[in-house]
């Protein structure tokens, strides 16, 4: 009951900023459209095409163990969702979530356009089965951080440190639940069950 209402209390927490949220969600579709549409140049065509072999080699199909992946994968994650919380301190690095939100848009989207242009079929298993539902889920605990210090950061004082400590566990079990799902579609769909140990 308890972790229940430390969920359902930060989630509310986050919901209240309703139009902070939509901002940053549209902001976000901003950038997987500009993702899409801005391909076609040799360099950023390279540079997602790198993104996405070593998504699907480090990840996908890689002989490390699941385990390993899975704290590479929550270590990576919750690097810019810490990022985004830090920047609540002042008004000034509010700049920064916004422009984080939308590089990593921006480089989902054109790594979707590489998973079906270059990948075909496996592409798109990796696409619908892993790679965007993961992907959007960590987003949206970024977008939610983000609502936290847009709240945060016209009032900071020593008592939102409290705060902030709270919000950081609230996200980080966000973020290992979502590992946590990404591990287990690996495994049943890309790792042999040996890949556990």
């Amino acid at each position: 009951m308890g972790f229940l209402f430390f969920i359902k209390e930060g989630l509310g927490r986050a919901f209240e900023r309703k139009k902070t949220l939509i901002l940053l969600a549209i902001l976000l579709c901003a950038g997987i459209v500009c993702g899409m549409l801005f391909i076609k140049t040799p360099a950023i065509y390279g540079y997602h095409l790198n993104l996405c072999d070593r998504y699907v080699d480090r990840v996908c199909y890689s002989d490390r163990n699941v385990f390993l992946i899975l704290l590479e994968r929550f270590a990576g994650g919750m690097l810019p969702v810490c990022f985004v919380l830090v920047s609540g301190f002042h008004p000034i690095c509010l700049v920064f979530p916004p422009i984080l939100i939308f590089y990593r848009a921006y480089t989902f989207g054109g790594s979707l356009v590489i998973f079906f242009s270059v990948y075909r079929m496996s592409g798109a298993l990796i696409v619908f089965a892993l790679y965007l539902p993961v992907h959007l889920l960590l987003d949206a605990v970024i977008i939610i951080a983000a609502s936290f210090s847009f709240a945060r950061a016209p009032r900071f004082c020593k008592a939102e440190l409290h705060a902030m400590l709270y919000d950081f566990l609230f996200l980080l079990v966000l973020v290992a639940a979502i590992c946590l799902l990404e591990a287990v579609l690996l495994i049943v769909l890309f790792h042999p069950i040996g890949n556990l140990l």
